[in-house]
């Protein structure tokens, strides 16, 4: 639904200056900035507010930019201060700030069960210094390894030691960064606990509301297990109804992102639209009423929001249930509301709440799909005309999954860095399926336990759910499921949303101009990706890894590689920090290693501790290593220093002649920081990967 006029869409036009003040807001965001914003943000409002008072006197009619201007401006800085006051780390009475023995923390969130460790984050409230207790606020994300940690729930509060520690960035390339996941959730610091050194002095501090939210949450999942058997049927069942993750296997997880299916699994607009829809039939009765459409309003808007509360707000609910809400006051006061103004209006005061909801990836990709809908779906549809009532409803929904699969492409290629290709076959069998799914979920959830009826209903959930799975597993095995390794850097996923928008724009209203800046950012961003390609293929390089308590070296020769490692390749750690570099490397066949094993390929060759890589000669100093002195200096290019070896920096300068000597992080602390000192003393370049960026050389 496009706007005639911009009178139509006043929030869609003010919430720009307001979104480019959070993103700025969000690369400067520390205290500092505090009071020069907010002397600002007066001085414009005060000018605005003069403004409007003197508008005939001074004859301001005449330069109606100004007015424009001021609340661009002033929306500019809302937008960055919001940002800088909600970053915990700018307040004076956080934890980090104040010297302390104990932490008194309140848990904020339902704590999840996985590996043997009770995680959740909590909210520190007071700290215990020599017996003075003091109030402090900020989020300290904790786990704890004891089973009796399993009875911590939500608004519990602990006593803990005021020992933790600041989130790790990322060290390798391609690698997840968590830092800056979590900090865009304000969790700057974690703790890890062991037993005895946590106790819990209250319980059931919370929130009351939430509490109640989470309980029974708890008991309807438990519900589904009474009579559902295939933990898979269980995990899909309590994630799509319920927005309850915890059991969710990273299998599951992969078929779905493979197949571009992964929006059922987020609890978001489709299935807040289902329930309305579903208590909008059921509820239809009022109507015949003298105030029945009043209270039917009414009752779905809170029925809906307790929805929202039963998932715990997640950020894309909200916004579904604000934007319905809407829809149900306009429709029932007979209002017309363009949707596109909606949308707006719930991303602005969902924002105004928490600026930091902008980083969040199911935010963005939610409310991109609804603008894709919304704006291309039409356009999309007016492609093809088909006389059959169901061809035609059958390209209704292909336009729907075209629509917003293009709108988010570039983006879930800029964080998941793959395309599903049968994306339109995967939505459209995912359909009819999620929907009875849903219906189905609800209904067995909503009638109480009754032994046949609630057996049935199970059933037909169960199976639904395991046929939906196996279709979407058969879909993700097919030849050529899904492109993976795109790589997009923000130049690259910026045109590429140029070239989507201005396409479709002249799709619509046929300007030339349009369709030549479409072409104009398709020829920039193919010059971009093939250069990167090409020097991707060119480059050799060695990359020496920080992968903590394991060794990993990363041998490029153009797009293939030999990775060293004491690792197999479904290794969690392998996936998480190897896999990633391997495929921003763009390196197409890779060979994995035992850093022990000898081998000799063209420009590759092992044997013992000494590794010939091009023009490059690397010697392996491991505890395997005979320590005694060679009766020569072994010129090599680089020493790397790898499990432990109880050495001395002077016997390995003693034998051989190198460039740097590069300690992984493998090594404990001692040795690490002894070679360290005795490196400095002897004027030797060194590289300690330990808690530090993975050290990458090139070899051409």
């Amino acid at each position: 639904m496009l706007a005639n006029h911009k009178g139509e869409i006043p929030f869609v036009i003010l919430i720009v200056p307001f979104l480019l003040g959070i993103g700025l807001g969000l690369d400067f965001s520390e205290g500092i900035y505090l009071d020069y914003l907010i002397g600002f943000l007066l001085l414009l409002s005060l000018a605005f507010i003069v403004l409007n008072l003197t508008y005939a006197r001074l004859k301001l009619y005449k330069t109606k930019w100004l007015g424009g201007l001021l609340m661009t401006a002033i929306l500019f800085l809302t937008g960055w201060l919001s940002v800088v006051q909600y970053n915990e780390l700018n307040s004076e009475h956080h934890f980090s700030k104040q010297q302390a023995q104990y932490f008194i923390a309140k848990v904020n969130n339902e704590p999840i069960v996985k590996n043997g460790l009770v995680r959740f984050t909590a909210d520190v409230k007071f700290t215990i210094n020599k017996g003075r207790q003091s109030a402090v606020n900020g989020t300290l994300l904790m786990a704890i390894k004891d089973s009796a940690a399993n009875a911590i729930y939500y608004g519990d509060e602990l006593l803990i030691p005021a020992k933790y520690n600041p989130i790790e960035p990322p060290y390798n390339p391609g690698e997840f960064n968590y830092k800056k996941y979590l900090a865009n959730q304000n969790i700057h610091y974690q703790a890890f606990l062991y037993p005895k050194q946590y106790k819990v002095i209250a319980q059931n501090t919370g929130n009351p509301v939430i509490a109640y939210s989470l309980r029974l949450r708890q008991r309807l999942v438990e519900k589904f297990k009474r009579n559902m058997h295939d933990t898979s049927a269980i995990a899909v069942a309590s994630t799509l109804i319920l927005g309850y993750k915890a059991d969710l296997s990273n299998d599951v997880l992969q078929a779905y992102s493979k197949t571009g299916t992964i929006h059922v699994l987020s609890v978001s607009g489709a299935h807040v639209a289902i329930i309305y829809l579903l208590l909008n039939l059921v509820l239809g009765f009022l109507n015949r009423y003298k105030y029945g459409k009043l209270f039917k309003a009414l009752l779905i808007i809170t029925l809906i929001w307790y929805y929202s509360l039963l998932t715990g707000f997640s950020p894309a609910v909200c916004r579904a249930a604000v934007m319905i809400s809407m829809v149900i006051i306009g429709k029932t006061f007979s209002r017309y509301i363009n949707t596109l103004n909606i949308l707006a209006i719930s991303a602005f005061f969902l924002l105004l709440y928490d600026p930091l909801f902008i980083t969040d990836v199911g935010f963005q990709l939610s409310y991109l799909a609804v603008v894709g809908l919304i704006v291309f779906q039409p356009i999309v549809y007016k492609w093809l005309t088909f006389k059959n009532k169901w061809a035609d409803k059958l390209w209704a929904l292909c336009s729907v999954s075209i629509a917003a699969q293009v709108i988010t492409f570039p983006l879930s290629a800029f964080y998941f860095h793959q395309f599903p290709v049968y994306f339109l076959i995967s939505n459209l069998f995912i359909i009819i399926p999620a929907e009875v799914i849903m219906c189905v979920g609800i209904a067995y959830l909503l009638i109480p336990q009754i032994p046949v009826l609630s057996t049935v209903l199970g059933y037909v959930l169960e199976k639904s759910i395991v046929i939906m799975n196996k279709v979407l597993a058969v879909i993700e095995h097919t030849p050529f499921a899904s492109i993976g390794k795109i790589w997009l850097n923000t130049v690259e996923y910026l045109l590429a949303y140029v070239i989507i928008i201005c396409l479709f724009y002249f799709l619509f209203d046929r300007k030339k101009w349009l369709l030549k800046v479409s072409l104009a950012g398709m020829l920039l961003l193919c010059i971009s990706l093939s250069s990167k390609k090409v020097n991707a293929v060119q480059s050799d390089q060695i990359t020496f890894l920080n992968l903590k308590k394991h060794r990993g070296l990363v041998f490029k020769n153009g797009d293939q590689a030999i990775v060293l490692s004491d690792m197999k390749a479904d290794d969690k750690n392998y996936q998480y920090s190897v896999q990633p570099c391997l495929d921003s490397l763009k390196i197409e066949k890779a060979s994995l290693l035992d850093i022990g094993h000898d081998t000799r390929t063209a420009w590759f060759a092992k044997r013992a501790n000494l590794i010939q890589f091009k023009y490059k000669l690397i010697l392996v100093f491991d505890d395997q290593l005979p320590n005694k002195l060679l009766p020569q200096k072994l010129k090599v290019d680089y020493v790397y220093v790898t499990g432990n070896p109880h050495t001395a920096l002077n016997v390995i300068n003693k034998s051989y002649d190198y460039h740097t000597l590069v300690i992984d992080a493998s090594n404990t602390d001692r040795i690490i920081n002894s070679l360290e000192q005795q490196a400095k003393i002897a004027h030797v370049n060194y590289q300690i990967l330990k808690r530090n960026n993975s050290f990458t050389v090139l070899s051409n």
